[in-house]
């Protein structure tokens, strides 16, 4: 297979497509037909060395944990799942090696759920990690009906998925944001509020706040600490805020499953800021790295 591949650890300007073994395929598992991989900051992190010391990562790599694709074979006992079934997952296994920037890639039946109707491939390789980062965060701090959450960097990519998730909780959203973005977090259903200095008092004139989520890092967990209690503050980008806080995804095809409703009750959509194809890997990950995406990268396959 064709596959987006490192020899060591390094930058965008060392990914390679390169020919390697089609991955085999163990019981529990099934191996899924790449039609497109979501882009995250943590690909290009990881490629670098700077989860060295948490992971274990192997080589030849290839990158890349959010996919969407079609079912070609079935492992043993891998019922869930059969040949043809369109499926989307956040294929993070045990340890980093074989994963998405590939023409074929295998995944647990747990990682897997069977992609929205409503959503197309590339929409469908942007939700996994974003999606469930989103969701599991708003989990966290319990968010409920009729309450106030404030989603810090709330158009971007996790910040987006949090915004549409929490309205379709029936929660209000303050979402900060570039001004830029105020007008595309209003559609999504927040109210939004321009980050920076002065924050703290402009969030002040906007009433009580009941929880806060932070995608973005800096000082959002201290702002976020003014107005609402620590027990409900949860963070991707701050280890501060605790171990109950702090928010790391673990591959959960029932948590997919219910993102997937969302999508086709239409409560959730996928703005795909720009898709690329495989071989154009390292320009996909030089613009994530901008840091400026509203939405979701994708490389098609």
């Amino acid at each position: 297979m064709k596959a987006i591949a490192l020899q060591e650890y390094g930058s965008a300007d060392d990914l390679r497509l390169a020919e390697l073994p089609d991955p085999k395929v163990g019981p529990g598992e099934v191996l899924v037909r790449v039609k497109a991989a979501g882009v995250n900051p943590v690909d290009w992190k990881l490629a670098a060395g700077g989860l060295d010391g948490l992971m274990e990562v192997r080589f030849p790599l290839v990158p890349g944990w959010d996919v969407a694709g079609v079912v070609e074979k079935v492992g043993f006992d891998s019922g869930e799942f059969s040949v043809g079934d369109e499926v989307f997952g956040y294929v993070r296994k045990d340890w980093v090696q074989q994963g998405a920037y590939a023409e074929l890639v295998t995944a647990n039946v747990r990682m897997l759920a069977k992609k929205p109707r409503s959503l197309d491939f590339a929409q469908a390789a942007g939700v996994p990690l974003a999606g469930q980062t989103a969701y599991r965060s708003l989990k966290r701090v319990g968010l409920r009906a009729g309450e106030t959450v404030l989603i810090h960097a709330a158009a971007g990519g996790v910040g987006s998925f949090g915004t549409q998730i929490a309205v379709a909780l029936g929660a209000r959203v303050i979402g900060t944001a570039s001004e830029r973005n105020h007008d595309y977090l209003r559609e999504l259903g927040a109210e939004p509020v321009t980050y920076g200095e002065g924050l703290a008092d402009r969030l002040r004139e906007l009433g009580p706040i009941d929880a806060a989520v932070d995608f973005v890092g800096g000082d959002a967990v201290e702002v976020s600490r003014e107005f609402v209690s620590p027990d409900r503050i949860a963070s991707i980008a701050n280890p501060e805020v605790g171990a109950h806080g702090y928010v790391w995804v673990r591959p959960d095809g029932a948590e997919l499953a219910e993102l997937a409703s969302l999508a086709d009750e239409g409560k959730l959509t996928v703005h795909v800021e720009r898709t690329f194809p495989l071989a154009e890997a390292a320009d996909a990950w030089r613009l994530s790295q901008q840091g400026r995406t509203r939405g979701k990268i994708v490389l098609t396959v």
